[in-house]
């Protein structure tokens, strides 16, 4: 097989073991949310320094060469509603990065904290339906002189629904695994502060939920089908027993 056959078979094996995001794709600052149907949720931020001072307005010391202070890190991200529960660091085209992990009591109150006070948040039952929203607004637009960016980062903002979607604005290649939502910038849109503006709409019955209830129907289903069947393989031995007792 051709050398240049093989490099794509590889890279369509990386990207496929990756969920089908794209692998190569430059994203400067993603939030992830994982939304539960009481409105709590788990929060992970990863962004590089620069992007981190540029778009929130942080302080942190953008040189490469400068170890991240995970203290000042953590300190940064925890508010009255966010508690911070793991800091990662790791180093990309001569830049730091944080990776932040974080839970939430109440979605809806995110945008009273510092950290996120750049989007606004709705989650509500209306009728069968639960609706989420998330207006995201002006960044800090904050100078952090050359970083090295290029001009085609991204920033991601990813909702993970806890049950089935009916309604979102994302884009239908922007549904991921059937319960992610991917809404996308350019990095340089974001700093401007272009709108951007979540929408989705999902059952009121967790994916959990109807994972665990199939389970146990099928559960059932099984141990009342050995039952059956055990009756049966009983029932015809009495009968064989029976018959031999009346022929002798």
């Amino acid at each position: 097989m051709p050398i240049g056959a093989v490099i794509l078979l590889l890279v369509a094996a990386l990207t496929s073991a990756c969920g089908g995001r794209d692998f190569f794709r430059q994203y400067e600052y993603e939030e992830d949310v994982y939304l539960s149907l009481d409105g709590s949720a788990t929060i992970y931020v990863n962004s590089s320094i620069p992007a981190l001072d540029a778009l929130r307005g942080a302080s942190f010391d953008t040189n490469p060469s400068t170890r991240v202070d995970r203290d000042a890190v953590r300190a940064y991200f925890t508010t009255p509603l966010t508690r911070v529960t793991r800091v990662a660091v790791s180093q990309r085209s001569n830049r730091r990065f944080v990776h932040v992990r974080m839970d939430v009591d109440d979605v809806r109150r995110l945008g009273g904290t510092g950290p996120f006070a750049w989007s606004t948040y709705r989650f509500d039952r209306d009728g069968e339906l639960f609706v989420y929203r998330q207006s995201v607004g002006a960044s800090a637009d904050k100078n952090v002189g050359d970083v090295g960016w290029k001009g085609q980062e991204l920033v991601a903002f990813r909702v993970h629904l806890p049950s089935r979607i009916v309604y979102h604005n994302a884009g239908a290649k922007n549904l991921k695994r059937g319960n992610i939502l991917v809404w996308e910038q350019m990095l340089g849109d974001r700093t401007r502060g272009e709108p951007l503006a979540l929408d989705a709409r999902m059952e009121s019955q967790s994916i959990l939920y109807r994972t665990l209830f199939l389970f146990g129907s099928t559960v059932v289903a099984v141990g009342a089908g050995f039952l059956l069947l055990l009756w049966w393989i009983l029932r015809r031995s009495a009968k064989a027993q029976s018959g031999a007792g009346f022929n002798a």
